[in-house]
């Protein structure tokens, strides 16, 4: 099968921890409770309901569409989904701490951070979601070639995110010299929020973007060129761009939930690889619902294609990421051993007949027996 199915200063570090994930737009949550439970259907473990947070965002495909079509609910028996869709990491992260959230799709920035931050007692990522979706989108007018960006000013959406480290360590392979915190140099970093990049590219304030779909497809329609796509950076192109958190207290007290919602994550993977078509117009709808407004097709179609969505959290990249920060000066070497914890995911993948997934050695490492 293909990848869907398988595959530092202090004050540095203290805004990189307050850093949204690459699809962030805000801060605030908003509960959304939708698909039924079925007649006859039981409880898991007796638990009333399980509370899974996304961003509305097509990275976050897998669990717009899960909640629209009730994959999560029809898992979950008549332990009821609560959905509750988030505009930053920071937010989420936030929830899953204070208990408000037990499962979320996030990038993986703010898992990283998260993590680390906690000295790793907070959350574990149990399951990947996407790969991709990320391109340097530029002015044709001004930028023709690679080198044209150097001396031009290219945003990203906030210091420290997923998308501003990739971007400053890809100016550092061309040899140019920017400071990451100011984001001055021989290339500007201009840090700004998704949602208002496509009028600042609009208004001539800036040249260009390292930005994630779907703001790419939208500086595309106003006239904006690709010039690189993040995948074709990476071995094999693929690179996580959404994980699947839990909170650890909760993975601890109820593994059969969490079993439940990766099965249904699983499900809902296969089912976007075999109805393509149906699930882009599925995950549009639920944009519509989340965000009050669906996307145009002519944004919407590139930027579906550009993204993979899979079941393997590529840990190998989350681990080149996390150096990536830490050679630009926006993170210490973080220590990610145990971050992961793959054992109830790879016990539903064997069960669908699917390959196991690795945790590049980053994993829990689980007592002999």
């Amino acid at each position: 099968m293909g990848l869907l199915t398988r595959r530092a200063a202090p004050a540095l570090l203290t805004a990189l921890l307050l850093a949204p994930a690459g699809c962030g737009y805000g801060s605030q949550a908003k509960d959304n409770d939708t698909a039924p439970i079925a007649a006859g259907a039981q409880k898991i473990d007796g638990l009333d309901s399980v509370r899974i947070g996304y961003f509305a965002n097509l990275t976050h495909a897998t669990a717009l569409i899960g909640n629209r079509q009730g994959f999560f609910q029809k898992a979950l028996g008549a332990t009821k989904a609560r959905y509750a869709t988030f505009n930053a990491g920071p937010s989420a992260i936030e929830a899953l701490n204070a208990g408000s959230l037990d499962i979320g799709w996030i990038g993986p920035s703010p898992a990283i951070n998260g993590y680390t931050k906690s000295g790793g007692t907070n959350l574990r990522i149990i399951g990947g979601a996407a790969s991709g979706g990320v391109k340097l989108v530029v002015n044709p007018e001004k930028i023709k070639t690679p080198a044209d960006v150097k001396g031009k000013k290219i945003a990203t959406p906030q210091l420290g995110n997923t998308q501003d480290v990739a971007f400053l360590h890809w100016a550092a392979r061309q040899g140019w010299q920017v400071d990451a915190a100011s984001g001055k140099g021989e290339v500007t970093v201009v840090r700004s929020d998704n949602k208002v990049t496509p009028d600042a590219y609009k208004s001539h304030s800036i040249d260009g973007a390292w930005v994630p779909e779907p703001t790419a497809s939208k500086i595309v329609a106003l006239g904006g060129k690709v010039l690189l796509d993040e995948k074709t950076l990476w071995p094999g192109g693929t690179f996580v761009i959404t994980n699947i958190v839990v909170s650890q207290k909760f993975l601890a007290r109820h593994p059969r939930v969490v079993e439940a919602v990766l099965k249904a994550s699983v499900t809902t993977n296969q089912w976007i690889e075999d109805h393509p078509a149906r699930a882009r117009q599925a995950a549009n709808r639920q944009l519509a619902t989340d965000a009050g407004k669906a996307l145009p097709r002519h944004i919407l179609d590139p930027a579906w294609q550009s993204i993979d969505f899979t079941d393997d959290p590529l840990a190998a990249t989350l681990r080149t990421e996390a150096a990536h920060a830490a050679r630009a000066g926006l993170l210490q070497r973080p220590d990610l051993s145990g971050i992961y914890d793959l054992t109830l995911l790879n016990k539903v993948l064997k069960a669908a007949g699917q390959r196991p997934v690795d945790d590049a050695n980053l994993g829990v490492r689980q007592p002999p027996r």
